[in-house]
């Protein structure tokens, strides 16, 4: 598991995309990119995130 707050941009996690590839994804821009757009986000995603324990309400 992954701690947050410990991330790097560069981070890499490799998501199943549901056809049987994997999809690398910079967790750490990821995060910066959701947060920064927070203002658009919808209810849904919001408690996703908090889920995550991102809590940016």
């Amino acid at each position: 598991m992954v701690r947050l707050g410990d991330l790097h941009q560069s981070h890499l996690e490799e998501i199943p995309d549901g056809d049987g590839r994997t999809v690398e994804i910079k967790l750490g821009v990821f995060l910066s990119n959701a947060k920064g757009r927070r203002a658009k986000l919808t209810a849904e995603q919001f408690d996703r995130l908090a889920a995550l324990g991102l809590d940016w309400r």
